[in-house]
């Protein structure tokens, strides 16, 4: 399935992800490889395959929730590039 060169840029802009111009030609090939591979999902006959949310059976291995010792706010911030007010600031959408 063909990608178009506007629509590869448009997901890395979504994604935030900085392309050089020279490797959009090899990830449009290499996205339109991958949609091509999902679309053939598409000729299968699965009218007889229930719904399903995951393959396999989902078995909770969590442990209870018990409050235990953590980093404090600082050690968490220690390594952030740019905190605010006490917390991880992230680029706005746009």
């Amino acid at each position: 399935m063909p990608i178009e060169r506007e629509q590869v840029l448009h997901v890395a802009r979504l994604a935030r992800l900085a392309i050089p111009e020279d490797e959009v030609g090899r990830i449009q090939s290499e996205l339109g490889a991958i949609l091509e591979a999902v679309s053939k999902v598409a000729e299968l006959d699965l009218a007889d395959v229930p719904p399903t949310s995951h393959p396999l059976a989902v078995v909770n291995v969590w442990d209870e929730d018990e409050p235990r010792p953590s980093l404090s706010r600082e050690q968490a911030l220690a390594n952030a590039p740019d905190p605010l007010e006490g917390a991880f600031r992230v680029p706005s959408a746009g």
